[in-house]
């Protein structure tokens, strides 16, 4: 079942620096996660936190971006 959800203040700010890029130099043959990497971690520990499914994460329509609807892991929620 989904459920709505809110991000705290510090939740949404988090969100919002792991999407600004950042300059990098390439050592080793590796450079820095992705925006998509880094708020695919924010997620998983949210839904950690909070009890839902983390790959279901959706906004709502019609709502501000600090609000969104999840799968509640079975038997939570």
């Amino acid at each position: 079942m989904r459920k709505e959800y809110k991000l705290t203040d510090e939740e949404l700010e988090q969100f919002l620096n792991a999407s600004k890029p950042v300059p990098y130099i390439i050592v080793g043959g590796r450079g820095p996660r992705s925006p998509q990497e880094k708020a695919n971690i924010i997620w998983q520990s949210l839904g950690e936190k909070y009890g839902f499914k983390y790959m279901t994460a959706k906004s709502v329509p019609g709502k501000s971006q600090e609000y969104f609807t999840a799968e509640a892991k079975e038997g939570e929620g």
